[in-house]
């Protein structure tokens, strides 16, 4: 276990760290793809391709002169069916309130579309315990540009504090050394302990009960 270090600020990604919406986006994905002529993906390629902006993904699986169209025919559908088999993780809310009892600033940081996540996080009570929600398309960045976790910060009014991010992907770490934050990961998503103390993870956690038990919460 790691040395237990009292946080200053948390920041959470979104899917697969707080909430499992795979069945929805992984439907989004191959309906998008799949009308633009393109061959279905497997599921589980889907899966492991999240955590990037959407663009980044949807290049996995189309052309580059079709991203645009891919992207604007995903913003269109995916609201329809965005709260389809959607999970809140177990754990996830009475983390979030422990945290806030403590009285420890915490935000969300993901490359989900801001506004879909801000919508996702109110649906999942989220938003009792965490008023700043910022995603991707609110600024001119995206994870992990440390501009984007910069931006973040600032919002908190945070400096110089020791900082955790909690995420479930490579990309989250990555995030977390570029800001030269504590990363923990949760292997609740689609990598695992391996990939991600591979990444540059400090710990990671079977489950958000378990990373919670971690710091005393």
């Amino acid at each position: 276990m790691p040395t237990r270090t009292i946080p200053g600020v948390i920041l959470w990604d979104m899917d697969g760290t707080l909430i499992d919406q795979t069945a929805a986006i992984v439907a989004c994905f191959t309906e998008v793809i799949e009308s633009l002529g393109y061959r279905t993906p497997e599921v589980e390629t889907i899966r492991r391709s999240l955590g990037g902006p959407l663009q980044s993904t949807l290049l996995l699986f189309v052309e580059e002169q079709d991203v645009s169209e891919a992207t604007k025919r995903f913003r269109a559908r995916f609201p329809q069916i965005m709260f389809d088999g959607l999970i809140v993780l177990e754990g996830a809310i009475e983390i979030l309130e422990a945290i806030q009892n403590a009285g420890i600033p915490q935000a969300i940081i993901t490359n989900k579309h801001g506004p879909t996540a801000r919508e996702v996080s109110a649906y999942c009570g989220f938003d009792q315990y965490i008023s700043i929600c910022v995603g991707n398309k609110d600024t001119e960045f995206s994870k992990p540009d440390k501009a984007m976790t910069d931006h973040v910060l600032a919002q908190l009014g945070i400096q110089d504090q020791v900082g955790y991010l909690i995420g479930d992907s490579p990309t989250d770490v990555t995030t977390a050394i570029n800001a030269n934050l504590i990363c923990y990961g949760i292997t609740t998503g689609s990598h695992s302990s391996k990939e991600l103390l591979e990444a540059g993870a400090s710990a990671t956690f079977s489950s958000l009960n378990e990373l919670r038990e971690t710091l005393a919460l």
